[in-house]
């Protein structure tokens, strides 16, 4: 399991879209393939199911000491869902 660094602004980040800490750590410890995926500016992409069998999307940034920094997180549309299940298939 990764560890993770969280302050007050990634935590007002996660939870202004009803996300909690614990449900981005599980995403992105339980990504699954094409996850993590990076995308610009060194940040890293992860769709997934939370333990609450809420789909999310986690944006991190790794950082020097290798801890994660998530910058982002909010629940997946209804067509995001759609095309991520599909792609578990």
């Amino acid at each position: 399991m990764f560890s993770f660094r969280w302050i007050e602004w990634n935590i007002d980040k996660c939870t202004a879209h009803k996300v909690t800490p614990e449900e981005a750590e599980y995403v992105v410890n339980h990504a699954r393939h094409p996850y993590p995926r990076r995308i610009e500016d060194e940040k890293i992409l992860v769709w997934g199911q939370a333990q609450t069998g809420r789909y999310l999307q986690v944006i991190y940034l790794v950082q020097e000491d290798d801890d994660l920094f998530v910058i982002h997180a909010r629940p997946l549309t209804a067509k995001e869902k759609h095309r991520h299940r599909r792609r578990k298939r």
